[in-house]
């Protein structure tokens, strides 16, 4: 199973050297997502960190900043339909745009899955079609897109996103909200080869 970090929105003093700890750990992609920053502010702190984390960097605003900096891609919001351009993932959050974007990119979010972290009433819709869902995972083609579980997802809620037919997690609030962000990510990542291993040895 992949694991996805996705950055806090505003600026926290742990996060860079998070970011260090979490590459160390074996991660492969950071998303960074700061809704409120301007161009000149994401850019200017991006530059202060270590050229060689560039290509594992996912950026969800100020896009061509990626481009600038030789970043690892971009990341799209479930709110349009424009070309998918190499490197970008994007968000969907009902099964209509799964099933419509899964042949477009290379990495698709899908949730909320559980009730989120960080934002508070926010969860999935009562009566969600669990089932539909799966039947979309589990039916993909192996030229479609890599599915990862949001929202709310930690090491416990795991087991159910492999369920589901996800091929991983992007986590935020299961990481930010502890005091000690790279121990938690490494807990998930270690919960996520556990499942991994079971299901390769059944």
């Amino acid at each position: 199973m992949r694991i996805v970090v996705i950055s806090p929105e505003s600026a926290d003093p742990r996060e860079v050297r998070a970011i260090e700890g979490f590459f160390g750990a074996g991660l492969e992609s950071y998303h960074v997502r700061k809704p409120s920053w301007t161009s000149d502010a994401l850019e200017s702190w991006l530059r202060l960190l270590p050229r060689e984390w560039r290509p594992r960097i996912v950026l969800h605003q100020h896009r061509p900043l990626a481009g600038r900096l030789g970043l690892g891609g971009t990341h799209d919001r479930d709110d349009g339909d424009t070309p998918a351009p190499p490197g970008c993932s994007r968000s969907c959050h009902a099964i209509a745009s799964l099933r419509r974007h899964l042949p477009r990119y290379g990495s698709l979010f899908f949730g909320p899955v559980f009730a989120s972290l960080t934002k508070p009433g926010y969860g999935p819709a009562p009566g969600f079609p669990w089932d539909d869902l799966r039947s979309v995972l589990r039916s993909r083609t192996s030229a479609e897109a890599r599915v990862l579980a949001i929202g709310g997802v930690t090491a416990a809620g795991l087991g159910r996103c492999r369920e589901l037919e996800f091929d991983g997690a992007a986590v935020l609030g299961a990481v930010w909200n502890e005091q000690d962000p790279v121990a938690a990510y490494v807990a998930i990542r270690d919960a996520a080869a556990r499942l991994e291993g079971a299901r390769h040895a059944a």
